[in-house]
C-alpha cells in the first residue's frame, strides 16, 4: 500500500516536497500526471513519457470500463501490461465523465445510472463497482466515486452532493478494505462547491475515514481563478499533513505554481496534450500559437531553454509548417514539448522547495512567463 515521505517544507510558503511510494515505484512530489484517458497519452508512447520524465500517469475508469472493458483488461492482467506502462498509475472514478459525457444519466444514493456516449447502452456505476473496476485496471491509486456539480451551484445542491460523496466514500472504503492484498490505495475526494463551511465539513468527514491520500474535487470547473485559489488555500490545510494532497483537473502552469505554494502535491490536466493538438504551446516566456505567421521563417527552437526532443531537433518554422499542413507529426512533436514543459516545471519547483528558495523561484517564474517571446 502507498506510503508518503515528507522531505522538506518551504520556509516562506506552504510548498512541500516529498516522495510517494507505491507497488510500481516512487513518485517525487510535487508531481504532474499526464492524462492517458483511454490507456494512452494521445500521440505518445510510454517510452516517450519516460523520456519526458513522467513518473505516473492517469487513466479514466469510465472510458476504460466502456472500452476495452473489464474482460479484456483482466485477460491482460490489468492496464500496466496492456499498455506497456511499468510505473505508477492513478485512475479517477469516472463520475465526472458520467456527469459530463453520458447521453442520459440519473444520480441516486445507489450510484449513477447512465447511457454510454458510444452506443447508448445502459450502465450503473456504484461505489462498489467503480472500486472493482479500478482493481481490474490495477491502478496504484484509485479514487472514490463522488458527485460532481457545476459552477455556479446553489448551496442546497452543493450540500446534497457533499452528503452523497461522503456516503459513497464510506462504501468505497468498505469495498476496498474487503478485497485481498491491498497493493493499491484509495483516495477520498473533498467536495462542497464554493462554500467554505461545506468544504470544511467534507474534509472532516473524509479525514475521519482515514484514507491513504486525499483529493480536492470541484475546482477548475469554470470558477474565477482567484476563487479557485481561495478554495485551495482554505481546504488544503484541512487535510492530513502526512498524506498526499491531490487537486484534480488543474491546470495552467501558473495554477500549478500557485497551488504548490499553498501545499498541493499532485495534479492532472488534459491541458498540455489537448492544447498541443490545437497548436498552443507552453514556453518559459509565455504561451504561443504555433500557427502564427510570425513563426513562418523562424529558425530558432520553440523554447531555447528547453531540453525536450522537439526543441533539440526542430525549428519553430518547421513546427508551424507541420501544424498548418495538419501533419500527424505536428501533434506528436507538440505534445512531446508540452508534456516535457509541465514535468520540467514540477522538477524545478521540487528543487526550489528542497533548497528552500521557492518564493524566489515563484517570483522569477511569474516574471518570465509574463515577458513573452
Amino acid at each position: 500500500m502507498l506510503t508518503f515521505e515528507l522531505e522538506n517544507r518551504s520556509s516562506d510558503s506552504s510548498a512541500r516536497a516529498g516522495t510517494i511510494h507505491t507497488a510500481h515505484g516512487a513518485i517525487e512530489t510535487p508531481i504532474f500526471m499526464p492524462v492517458g484517458t483511454q490507456g494512452t497519452v494521445k500521440g505518445l508512447t510510454p517510452e516517450d513519457l519516460l523520456a519526458c520524465g513522467s513518473q505516473i500517469i492517469l487513466g479514466n475508469t469510465y472510458h476504460l470500463y466502456l472500452r476495452p472493458g473489464a474482460e479484456l483488461l483482466s485477460r491482460f492482467g490489468g492496464l500496466h501490461p496492456f499498455m506497456h506502462w511499468e510505473k505508477p498509475l492513478l485512475t479517477d472514478s469516472g463520475g465526472f465523465q458520467v456527469f459530463s459525457l453520458a447521453a442520459l444519466s440519473k444520480i441516486t444514493d445507489e450510484g449513477y445510472r447512465f447511457q454510454s456516449h458510444i452506443d447508448g447502452s445502459a450502465h450503473l456505476f456504484t461505489p462498489e463497482s467503480v472500486v472493482a473496476m479500478q482493481e481490474v485496471i490495477g491502478s496504484d491509486i484509485m479514487m472514490c466515486l463522488d458527485q460532481c456539480i457545476p459552477y455556479p451551484a446553489e448551496r442546497s445542491l452543493a450540500e446534497k452532493a457533499l452528503e452523497r460523496t461522503t456516503l459513497w466514500a464510506q462504501r468505497c472504503r468498505k469495498a476496498w478494505e474487503e478485497k485481498a492484498g491491498q497493493r493499491n490505495s484509495l483516495f477520498g475526494i473533498v467536495q462542497g462547491g464554493m462554500f467554505t463551511d461545506l468544504r470544511k465539513r467534507s474534509a472532516e468527514e473524509l479525514v475521519a475515514l482515514d484514507f491513504p491520500g486525499y483529493a480536492i474535487g470541484g475546482l477548475s470547473v469554470g470558477e474565477p481563478t482567484e476563487l479557485m485559489y481561495e478554495m485551495g488555500a482554505f481546504t488544503l490545510p484541512l487535510l492530513p499533513d502526512s498524506r498526499p494532497r491531490y487537486i484534480m483537473g488543474v491546470g495552467t502552469p501558473e495554477n500549478l505554481v500557485e497551488l504548490v505554494s499553498l501545499g498541493a502535491d499532485m495534479f492532472d490536466c488534459v491541458m498540455p496534450s489537448r492544447n498541443a493538438r490545437n497548436g498552443k504551446l507552453f514556453t518559459r516566456y509565455g504561451d504561443i500559437n504555433i500557427a502564427n505567421s510570425r513563426f513562418r521563417m523562424d529558425e530558432k527552437p520553440l523554447d531555447e531553454t528547453c531540453t525536450c526532443y522537439t526543441c533539440r531537433h526542430y525549428s519553430r518554422a518547421y513546427l508551424r509548417h507541420l501544424f498548418k499542413s495538419r501533419e500527424l507529426l505536428a501533434y506528436r512533436l507538440n505534445t512531446l514539448h508540452n508534456i516535457h514543459y509541465y514535468l520540467d516545471l514540477m522538477r524545478c519547483m521540487r528543487a526550489a522547495i528542497l533548497e528552500d528558495r521557492f518564493a524566489a523561484f515563484r517570483s522569477h517564474f511569474m516574471t518570465e512567463r509574463a515577458r513573452g517571446l
